[in-house]
């Protein structure tokens, strides 16, 4: 499982995938992990970034799920980011190198959840080139 907000989806948010793919046991029997990909909520996102991104959460949802490295694509719970991991128990989350929201706590809420999931964080990919504050400039 993973998370952002995915505004636009690039080369970044590409080997993002490709790399939490390659974590877990591949139940598919295609060689790859069952990735899950969680699109955040735009009032969320508005918290947290303090401005709403470029494409309505429908718009980024639509995107994402479109993607053939995905295999299921969901949005974000808005009220509490953590209670879709509660509902869905992943093997394992997968965080982007630069991910810090949501990331800070994670390890203790899951403990606090009951919930023992591995938690990887995925190398960068040309971050100088490759990252929605670059590219939303644009």
């Amino acid at each position: 499982m993973v998370f952002g907000t995915f505004d636009g989806i690039h080369a970044g948010h590409l080997d993002l995938f490709r790399q939490a793919k390659e974590y877990g046991d591949p139940s598919t029997g295609s060689g790859q992990a069952y990735l899950i990909v969680v699109v955040g909520r735009d009032v969320n996102i508005e918290k947290i970034k303090g401005y709403l991104p470029k494409n309505s959460e429908i718009e980024r949802f639509k995107e994402v799920q479109k993607n053939k490295l995905v295999n299921e694509a969901l949005l974000g719970n808005k009220e509490d980011p953590y209670k879709i991991i509660e509902q869905i128990k992943p093997d394992i989350i997968c965080l982007g190198y630069d991910q810090k929201y949501f990331a800070e706590d994670l390890e203790k809420e899951l403990k606090n959840r009951g919930l023992d999931i591995k938690i990887f964080r995925m190398k960068p990919f040309e971050p100088e080139k490759y990252h929605s504050s670059i590219i939303n400039k644009k």
